[in-house]
């Protein structure tokens, strides 16, 4: 998932370099959305490791 978040984020970069604001946007948008997904999923998973754990 976090390979998603990369590639929009570098699809985003190309777009707003090339000059196409509105692709730029969604693919930042996305690429955030991804981002902080992996994160929750991350932090969830780091969770439940330390409870199965205890």
């Amino acid at each position: 998932m976090l390979y998603y978040a990369l590639v929009f984020l570098v699809v985003a970069l190309i777009a707003g370099v090339l000059g196409f604001g509105g692709i730029a946007g969604a693919s930042a948008s996305i690429a955030q959305v991804l981002f902080f997904l992996f994160l929750v999923l991350f932090v969830v998973s780091l969770v439940a490791r330390f409870l199965r754990r205890a």
